[in-house]
């Protein structure tokens, strides 16, 4: 999600013709996106941005040794296709601000055509169902199968989670373990805030408390750690979210845009690394989101009721229902308004969610999503 984000900043800095075609020409694309599906309307624009686990390139291929040690995630067949990060991006039409909807990868959903199960996994069991279907009818090329099963890994997800908030998407954007690290190491560097010293050898963080910077490997660490956080995964969202408000930052400072070597690692990262639907076209909706590049976005974590055991595995489970009127609150045109009028620190609120000890304490049904307000410089500290 971080270079999409920086995609739009690129082109925003930019634009024309040779950006547009030298690198949107030459990102993956995906026709996984069902043009039958209902869209938004009202001038606004949902986007769906998946962060796979994947230790794997594009065409199915193990990461180099060299970079998987980088990475700090073990060997390529660890992770699978699981979506450890969903963030639903909603820009507002006319300006208002943008609202960004983390979605905690271990929820209990519905998952269509398969049975319940943690919505991070909607992707893998899709991707090799399909697989497994087409080897069966004769395809045997590595490539060929990898291609299918990732877009019916795309497609089960983009209809998991349309169906799980109840609303549309309409784009969205895909990028692995890899493309996360190049963004991440090309900016030279993003700023972020500990309160408190970690250590996990699971992640390979390693962090002082206070603020400091890090590089690509250390990134991926701070935003990969669960082991040894209070409330485990659910802080883990809250990092992801922090350090997407500081790369946003770094992204739209003049720095980045007078570095010419700098620009080209962040070129070369969305030709090598991202996925979008097909057709999307990135200049026009630019054209809508000033804001994001602008680094004004809410961050909301989608609340949990509570915790169990699933065939075995620890799960979250929710109230579709309330998450889809906080989803549909939060989205509407009041709201947008309501938000495009507000200053930096108006309207903010704060929930504190579970524990993680024993994982049973659950927040009310109908608890309100976690939303932090960043605009500007801010790095906000978290645990």
């Amino acid at each position: 999600m971080l270079t999409f984000l920086a995609l739009l900043l690129l082109v925003t800095g930019f634009g024309g013709w040779y950006v547009y075609h030298d690198v949107f020409g030459r990102m993956g694309s995906s026709r996984a996106l069902d043009g039958s599906a209902p869209r938004s309307t009202g001038g606004a624009t949902n986007i769906l941005l998946m962060g796979l686990d994947s230790r794997k390139d594009q065409n199915g291929e193990d990461l180099p040794p060299a970079v998987l040690d980088k990475l700090h995630a073990g060997n390529s067949d660890i992770g699978g296709y699981n979506t450890n990060t969903l963030i639903l991006l909603h820009v507002p039409a006319g300006g208002g601000r943008a609202t960004a909807f983390s979605i905690p990868r271990d929820d209990l959903v519905d998952l269509p055509g398969f049975p319940r199960d943690k919505i991070k996994k909607a992707y893998g069991l899709a991707k090799a169902h399909s697989e497994s279907r087409l080897a069966g009818q004769g395809t045997s090329d590595h490539r060929a199968l990898e291609q299918a099963g990732r877009e019916a890994g795309r497609r089960a997800t983009l209809k998991t989670v349309s169906q799980f908030l109840d609303v549309p998407i309409d784009h969205f954007a895909e990028v692995n373990l890899a493309g996360f690290y190049h963004l991440a190491d090309s900016l030279g560097g993003v700023p972020v805030c500990l309160r408190h010293p970690v250590k996990d050898r699971y992640s390979g963080a390693d962090f002082p408390a206070g603020r400091q910077t890090l590089d690509g490997a250390q990134s991926l660490a701070f935003v990969r750690q669960r082991h040894g956080l209070p409330r485990g995964d659910l802080d883990r969202t809250r990092r992801q979210q922090a350090f997407l408000a500081s790369a946003l930052h770094k992204l739209d400072s003049a720095e980045t845009f007078t570095d010419p070597a700098r620009l080209v690692r962040l070129l070369d990262v969305a030709k090598q690394d991202v996925v979008i639907d097909e057709g999307w076209d990135l200049p026009a909706f630019l054209k809508q989101a000033k804001n994001v590049s602008g680094g004004n976005v809410e961050f909301s974590t989608l609340p949990i009721a509570g915790f169990a055991k699933h065939h075995g595995e620890d799960v979250n489970l929710v109230d579709p229902g309330t998450i889809r009127r906080l989803v549909r609150e939060r989205m509407s045109p009041e709201a947008d308004r309501k938000d495009a009028d507000k200053g930096p620190d108006k309207g903010a609120e704060h929930t504190a969610g579970p524990p993680a000890a024993g994982r049973s304490a659950a927040p009310p049904s109908g608890a309100t999503p976690r939303r932090e307000t960043v605009e500007g410089g801010g790095v906000p500290c978290v645990d």
